[in-house]
């Protein structure tokens, strides 16, 4: 028997705040100047949902440590002042969040710091306090299930009794990985195509969500 949803987790980046956008243009143009040439649905593919180690790793492995490390240094001044100049909530997610009752959460491949930032300029922070967690917290980030298994033993809820609420392939991944239903919001970068899939409800619209949760 399927078990009633008692805890929703939601993704950070392209699901509360509208930052994959800006997290895109950042790294075409880092790649563009740093010897990696690359797309926007390469970035999207490659990036997105993944975790800044994770990012790291494929940049070093591509072009060497010394400009992996310039290219980490510059996204973050240049992901941050983008952040502060253009950020804005998910287009529907505060009327979403206020027709949802369930306890909710918070669980993103970014550091507490990124999420408080991101969070903070678009007047969420005070709404998740307390309950936000990192991929910095686990050994494995996405497509791995470990962060949102962390999530759900730190909020007391088992596991199968958990929604995500996710943007990235990644991300759904995990979601599925960890034996929770995935909700894939598909009205940001990444297709609906590549966040179908068991147990998972694409979505294009956050001001949906409600509804889908209570599976009305």
């Amino acid at each position: 028997m399927i078990k009633p949803i008692e805890l929703v987790i939601f993704d950070c980046d392209g699901v509360l705040v509208d930052s994959e956008r800006i997290a895109a243009r950042v790294q075409v143009a880092l790649g563009a100047e740093l010897g990696w040439p690359l797309t926007e649905e390469e970035v999207v593919d490659r990036f997105i949902g993944r975790s800044h180690a994770a990012i790291r790793e494929q940049v070093a492995a591509r072009l060497g440590e010394e400009t992996a490390a310039i290219w980490s240094e510059r996204f973050e001044q240049r992901h941050r002042e983008a952040v502060d100049a253009d950020l804005a909530a998910v287009d529907g997610l505060p009327e979403a969040l206020a027709a949802i009752t369930l306890p909710t959460c918070v669980a993103s491949s970014g550091s507490h710091d990124k999420m408080r930032h991101a969070l903070g300029r678009t007047g969420l922070y005070d709404h998740f306090a307390g309950r936000i967690h990192s991929a910095t917290e686990v050994s494995r980030g996405k497509p791995a299930p470990d962060l949102f298994l962390h999530a759900a033993r730190s909020m007391g809820v088992d596991p199968a009794a958990c929604a995500v609420v996710e943007d990235s392939r990644p991300g759904v991944e995990a979601a599925r990985a960890a034996g929770m239903r995935a909700f894939g919001y598909a009205g940001g970068l990444t297709p609906a195509e590549r966040l179908a899939g068991p147990g998972t409800t694409v979505f294009h619209d956050m001001r949906e969500l409600p509804a889908l949760i209570l599976g009305r």
